[in-house]
C-alpha cells in the first residue's frame, strides 16, 4: 500500500483492495493496473494501491474506464464503485459495458446504504432496513446487480462473494481479471461491512452482514 488507509474502523473496502493488491502484485501487474474510482466511500482508495488511479464523476467511473481501456488495450483497468454509483446514477452506464462485454473489470462493493453520506437509503437496502431516509424501514425491494448484469451478457465472469469469505474473495478477483485478459467483461459484487451506518459494534457487524445481506442476496458465480 501507498499510505494508511482513510476508511472507517471496521469497514469492508480495505479487505477487498488488500487482496486485490496482493494479486496484482503476487502476478506481476502492478504496472499494467490502473484503478478507475466512483464517488463515495469508494475514492478513499485513490491512494491505498501503488498503482495509476482515476478519480470519476459519481456513476461515470465505469464508463471512464471502458474509454481508457479502449485508448490503452493492453492495460489492466478497474472501474471501482459502490453499490448507489453501481445501480442508481451508474447503471446505463454499467449495463451499456456489459452488453458490449467491454474487457474492464468491475468491482462493486455493497454496503446497503449511501455510506459516505451518513447512511441514507441505497439500491440495495434491504425491506425493512432501518436507514437515515428510512427510519421505519426500506419498503422497496433492493436491486440485484449481478443477476441483472448476467442477463445481457453471456461471456462475462459475473459473481458476488462477502468480505468475511477471503478465500472466495480472492479467488473471484482473480478470475475477474483473467477474464479480462481473455477479452471478456468482468463484474464482482463484495457484501461489505459498515459499522458506522449500520451502528453495530465487533461481532455484531459480522453479524449483520450474516444475518442481513448474505441471507438475502446469494453468493457464488452466476
Amino acid at each position: 500500500m501507498a499510505k494508511e488507509a482513510k476508511f472507517c474502523p471496521g469497514c469492508g473496502h480495505p479487505i477487498v483492495l488488500r487482496f486485490l493488491h496482493m494479486i496484482l502484485r503476487e502476478k506481476e501487474l502492478e504496472s499494467k493496473a490502473v484503478l478507475g474510482l466512483d464517488i463515495g466511500c469508494s475514492l478513499l482508495a485513490w491512494d491505498f494501491l501503488p498503482v495509476n488511479t482515476f478519480q470519476t464523476h459519481h456513476g461515470r467511473v465505469t464508463s471512464t474506464m471502458v474509454g481508457y481501456k479502449r485508448a490503452q488495450p493492453n492495460s489492466l483497468s478497474f472501474a471501482y464503485t459502490g453499490d448507489g454509483g453501481a445501480y442508481a446514477i451508474g447503471m446505463q452506464s454499467l449495463m451499456w459495458a456489459a452488453i458490449r462485454n467491454e474487457p474492464i473489470t468491475v468491482i462493486v462493493v455493497n454496503n446497503s446504504n449511501y455510506a459516505m453520506t451518513g447512511g441514507q437509503q441505497a439500491p440495495t437496502s434491504f425491506k425493512g432496513q432501518i436507514t437515515d431516509t428510512s427510519p421505519s424501514g426500506c419498503g422497496d425491494e433492493p436491486v440485484f446487480g449481478p443477476e441483472l448484469v448476467r442477463q445481457v451478457n453471456k461471456k462475462a465472469f459475473i459473481a458476488r462473494t462477502a468480505v468475511n469469505d477471503p478465500k472466495q474473495v480472492k479467488e473471484y478477483l482473480e478470475k475477474a481479471i483473467e477474464a479480462q485478459q481473455n477479452g471478456n467483461f468482468a463484474m464482482v459484487e463484495f457484501l461489505s461491512y459498515c459499522p458506522l451506518n449500520w451502528k453495530t459494534v465487533g461481532i455484531e457487524t459480522n453479524n449483520y452482514l450474516n444475518d442481513n445481506l448474505k441471507m438475502l442476496f446469494p453468493v457464488g458465480e452466476f
